[in-house]
């Protein structure tokens, strides 16, 4: 209304300027599924050495979401600790943990367990 209508424009979002806009909080979670796997050897480091979260999903094969669920459980078998607020994991924890998760019996289910294969029949 000043004349000054370049000053008060609003630009819409995915315009070619909108890259000055603020991102969503959708926009900020990035990299919750599967990370890759780690690129270096568990059995090679300290026991006593510390792993992010990214790392032990990676060493594990589980997403972050996991662990995170996981540290609502005090009970959980995989222990971590937090340092300057953020959970870190020990590798010989991690090691206990991957051992537990081989030791443990997986339970055996027959491939047809209610019988309704139709080729079974006469």
């Amino acid at each position: 209304m000043n004349g000054n209508d370049d000053q008060n424009r609003i630009e819409a979002i995915g315009s070619p300027d909108s890259s000055k806009t603020p991102r969503t909080a959708k926009g900020r979670r990035k990299g919750r599924g599967m990370p890759p796997p780690a690129t270096f050897d568990i059995d090679t480091l300290p026991g006593s050495s510390n792993l992010t979260v990214l790392e032990t999903a990676a060493v594990i094969r589980r997403t972050p979401g996991a662990l995170e669920q996981w540290r609502r459980d005090p009970n959980h078998s995989l222990k971590w600790r937090y340092v300057d607020g953020r959970p870190l994991y020990r590798v010989d924890a991690v090691r206990d943990y991957l051992a537990k998760c081989d030791k443990a019996p997986k339970p055996s289910q027959p491939h047809n367990a209610r019988g309704d294969d139709p080729a079974a029949r006469p």
